[in-house]
């Protein structure tokens, strides 16, 4: 069974940080093939993506908002990706989730499509304040 639990989120000032935190369990980053995407989905708007890393392929994908302040890594070792955020705006703020791909190859065309994700985290609140 695979879970995902994502941590990290709060309240914070604009041009402030926030690292969030996306703990899986059910696989293991080193001997699985994975790609895991942070979304986001603010008050009245659609859910959006943000950022994927992954071992299916060799490249990390940020959508152009978020390009120069955000910074996805992982931890094989803990089985947990990290999407760093700085200089954060109130246009930020949304309730953000991790999913995770194990079936699909994902690449600059479709990993920003929640279509092709299998499972989901519960999700994370970010509140950015003026």
């Amino acid at each position: 069974e695979v879970q995902l639990v994502e941590s990290g989120g709060g309240l914070v000032q604009a041009g402030g940080s926030l690292t969030l935190s996306c703990a899986a369990s059910g696989f293991t980053f080193e001997d699985d093939d994975f790609a895991i995407g942070w979304f986001r989905q603010a008050p009245g708007k659609e859910r959006e993506a943000v950022s994927c890393i992954g071992n299916t392929y060799g490249t990390l994908y940020y959508v152009p908002s978020v390009k120069g302040r955000f910074t996805i890594s992982s931890d094989d070792a803990k089985n947990t990706v990290y999407l760093q955020m700085n200089s954060l705006k109130p246009e930020d703020t949304a309730i953000y989730y991790c999913a995770a791909d194990l079936a699909r190859f994902l690449d600059e065309r479709n990993w920003y499509e929640e279509g092709l994700y299998d499972y989901w985290g519960r999700g994370t609140q970010v509140t950015v304040s003026s």
